[in-house]
């Protein structure tokens, strides 16, 4: 069961309060000569930027590994290949992203062109996670340099390896008075939260977002939140039940399962639960080894990142068992590694613990429905989840699903995926996040668009000028319902 956590009696770190507002008002004094820059210039930086990821890949992998033992090749393909990728499709597009853009104009306005200017927000804010403590501060640090904006990086002081790797770099990449990092814990977050950036972007629990949010507010500036929460898998008759296996197995304990958008939970039709659960087992067994031991040895599994969320995940897995779950597979946990063996649960009910909020460890929860008016029940009672997979054969069905419900974003017949995507907007909706961002959608996120209307010739608009009365107003009445 879970065991109780010490209350420390010790003050809080001291905070450099000074020497935030300093690096604030440089930035500040900065921002319009970066709201200047071309779009040559800005692509310089951020080839800068990708000449030191690569030069230091091997140090960043070690880095992570320190930090949660994460496996070196999951370190390539979900922290640095995905900055690497947005770092190339934000360089090729930059210059196309950064002309203004024309638009229409009514009859009425004849005579007038208008058209969208993308400008700077100014100095933003981003406070990023721990669970893939590079990729989710480099991915906005990149669409805010992009836009032209000064930065100050906040990495979570739950990596504290990744954290001073990232110092190294934005160190040695960028001048102070345009990316500015600071290291430290939640003390430090919230002196910044009282600086009144032009835009703040967070990425967390919604508990925290709540307060990003307000502080914003204090501030009336824009905000991004990326946050999390239950994202479910369906898995209809139709499927191919090995495919969906081995997809959501890889999908649900990538990372020891610390991933925001990881399939939370498994709905299976019932006629395929137990096929789906002996494929699940074969996968993790074939993945990260055939006895306990030797899952518990695999370098390939990751751990939790803290002796705090180790006993939450072990509590939420006890609680569950004992209120009639059975464990298919694994349920072993050792503290002192911050070990939880992959867990695969069957009989869950959505009263259940584990179905109490996002589980953000490597247990897979598996219940099943004969019909999907049962999934959409369930889904719709719920918070609107950052991802939704469905894996099904048949198109109608998966037209359905996404008739009957909502998430930021999905993936047919795999997980994950459509976060790689560059061309796709990243982001949730409700309690799953606010705004989005990813190649095009993370320039305009970290962009003010100026509306602009030109007078280039006489303007129509002169016959509605004062006094509204007599042949004049006749004819403006007669002309603008013509125009209607």
């Amino acid at each position: 069961m879970l065991e109780l956590v010490p209350v420390s009696t010790e003050s809080k770190p001291q905070v450099d309060v000074a020497r935030l507002q300093a690096a604030f008002d440089s930035l500040r004094a900065n921002r319009w000569a970066l709201s200047r820059t071309t779009a040559a210039e800005r692509i310089a930086k951020l080839k800068r930027l990708r000449e030191a990821i690569i030069a230091r890949r091997d140090e960043l992998a070690e880095a992570i590994h320190q930090d949660f033992r994460k496996p070196a090749l999951e370190v390539e393909l979900t922290e640095i290949h995905p900055t690497l990728e947005e770092l190339n499709h934000t360089v090729k597009h930059l210059a196309s992203w950064m002309k203004p853009t024309r638009v229409g104009t009514p009859m009425l306005l004849a005579g007038s062109s208008a058209h969208v200017r993308y400008e700077a927000r100014g100095v933003v804010l981003v406070l990023s996670p721990w669970n893939y403590p590079f990729q989710l501060l480099m991915a906005p640090l990149i669409a805010a340099i992009a836009a032209g904006n000064a930065v100050l990086c906040k990495p979570s002081e739950k990596t504290p390896h990744t954290a001073r790797f990232l110092a190294r770099l934005v160190r040695d990449v960028f001048p102070e008075n345009e990316v500015a990092l600071f290291e430290g814990g939640a003390e430090t977050a919230e002196a910044l939260l009282q600086l009144p950036f032009d835009h703040f972007f967070f990425t967390g629990n919604p508990r925290i977002g709540r307060k990003v949010m307000e502080a914003a507010a204090q501030h009336l500036a824009s905000v991004t939140l990326e946050l999390g929460g239950k994202s479910p898998a369906i898995i209809d008759e139709s499927a191919d039940v090995q495919a969906a296996a081995e997809r959501l197995t890889w999908g649900k304990f990538l990372n020891s399962g610390q991933t925001c958008v990881a399939p939370d939970y498994i709905f299976v039709h019932e006629s395929k639960k137990q096929q789906f659960v002996d494929a699940v087992k074969a996968v993790i067994t074939r993945f990260y080894g055939e006895t306990e031991e030797a899952r518990q040895a695999s370098p390939d599994f990751a751990r939790l990142v803290e002796p705090a969320a180790w006993r939450r995940v072990k509590d939420l897995v006890d609680r569950t068992v004992a209120a009639g779950a059975k464990v298919e597979m694994g349920g072993v946990a050792d503290g002192p590694s911050r070990y939880i063996s992959p867990t695969v649960l069957t009989g869950v009910t959505p009263d259940m613990p584990i179905m109490e909020g996002e589980i953000f460890g490597p247990v897979m929860p598996v219940m099943t429905f004969r019909s999907r008016d049962e999934v959409y029940a369930h889904i719709q009672r719920g918070e609107k989840p950052l991802a939704l997979y469905v894996f099904s054969q048949d198109k109608r069905a998966i037209e359905d699903v996404f008739r009957n419900t909502t998430s930021g974003g999905a993936v047919v017949n795999n997980v994950l995926i459509h976060v790689a995507n560059p061309n796709l907007p990243f982001g949730g909706v409700g309690m799953s996040g606010l705004g989005h961002y990813h190649g095009v959608y993370g320039f305009r996120t970290f962009s003010h668009e100026r509306a602009v209307s030109v007078q280039w010739m006489k303007s129509l608009a002169s016959v509605f000028f004062p006094p509204y009365r007599g042949k004049a107003q006749d004819w403006a009445s007669r002309a603008t319902r013509l125009l209607e």
